[in-house]
């Protein structure tokens, strides 16, 4: 893992050399932004043109516009439990004006680990957190140490989005009772928003937005302000989703996938009242984070969407209306993509597990 007195000596400057990723634009070019990362797990852009870069481990790494580099202090107390640990980093729209940040993680609780959310402010200087707090965690729920989710989306309203796996428990999915496998959404504060779907509804956790998901670790808004989902399935049935208030995606009465065992999942692929996925890859591709391109560099992409693979080792683009998977862009950078976001200027950009480093693609 990456140490403050390390880190300094490493810079945001441009690696030596770029590369070419041939795609249906024609051939881009993809360049190191930065290297030596643990584990990295979410980018988010800072107004200034700083870069902030999550590791599973805990670390909270700043990349300075400068092209300086700074361990940040005081941020979450993640636990690192299996797939869990320190997760996804949202910088909110009126960053310039609250240096708010917001964080999921993975946090223990009464013996139990769980998906948390919290916020700290960004000191002036970009070196540690003031403030930070826990906000909200999901309810206790037996001892598991993968399906934590988690991405963290700001709604159109100032709301907040946070996706929550089935934490391996499959039936719990379709549990009201508890937060495994839905789609939460919150106010800033870490209360429960008035108008979410549940409100009054006896017996159901009123943070749910929707449930029935197996393990949603991408996420994003189209130009319209709806959330999308990306998930893990099984063995097959990894799932694109369009989110509807108070809706049921099935998980895991409905799969395109099957178990590991081979043996069905559920009732099979459809029922009454569960909604069916906008896109299933089968086999899987381990998907991860997600964008929906904006069209800023190439109006041509405006509205795809675009999906990092943990298995297969590219990003998916997904072109609608019927989203279908249109095209791979694939280089020798694209090593278990774990985070895709458009950055400021209409780049992409991404993390690879495999490389450690973040990357660009740009025209």
């Amino acid at each position: 893992m990456i140490r403050p007195i390390l880190a300094s000596m490493l810079c945001l400057a441009l690696a030596s050399g770029a590369t070419a990723m041939t795609t249906m634009q024609g051939k881009l070019t993809v360049t190191q932004v930065a290297d030596g990362f643990e584990e990295p797990w979410a980018i988010g852009h800072l107004p200034d043109g700083g870069v902030l870069i999550t590791e599973r481990g805990g670390q909270v790494i700043h990349l300075r516009a400068d092209g300086s580099r700074v361990t940040v202090k005081d941020g979450p107390r993640a636990a690192e439990a299996g797939q869990g640990g320190l997760l996804d980093v949202m910088i909110p729209r009126d960053f310039a004006q609250s240096r708010e940040v917001f964080f999921s993680y993975v946090s223990t609780q009464n013996g139990s680990t769980g998906t948390a959310l919290g916020s700290g402010r960004l000191s002036e200087d970009g070196t540690r957190f003031e403030g930070f707090q826990k906000l909200w965690q999901m309810a206790p729920h037996k001892q598991t140490d993968r399906h934590f989710g988690s991405r963290v989306v700001e709604a159109r309203d100032g709301t907040v989005f946070l996706t929550i796996g089935d934490r391996g428990d499959r039936p719990s999915a379709q549990d009201l009772s508890n937060h495994n496998g839905a789609v939460i959404r919150l106010t800033r504060s870490g209360a429960v928003p008035a108008d979410n779907p549940f409100i009054g509804t006896q017996g159901v956790a009123p943070e749910i937005y929707s449930y029935g998901h197996r393990n949603p670790q991408g996420a994003s808004l189209d130009e319209d302000g709806v959330l999308w989902v990306a998930e893990h399935g099984a063995r097959g049935g990894d799932e694109v989703n369009k989110i509807t208030p108070g809706a049921n995606y099935g998980w895991p009465v409905i799969s395109y996938g099957t178990h590991y065992s081979g043996e069905k999942i559920g009732v099979g692929t459809s029922k009454p009242g569960m909604e069916q996925p906008l896109h299933y890859w089968d086999p899987s591709i381990a998907p991860s984070g997600m964008m929906i391109y904006s069209g800023k560099l190439w109006p041509q992409w405006k509205g795809d969407i675009f999906v990092g693979s943990l298995r297969d080792d590219y990003i998916s683009r997904l072109e609608g209306p019927n989203v279908f998977e249109r095209e791979k862009l694939q280089s020798s950078e694209t090593g278990r993509v774990r985070d895709v976001v458009e950055g400021p200027e209409g780049a992409i950009w991404f993390l690879s597990v495999d490389s450690g480093a973040l990357y660009k693609i740009t025209p």
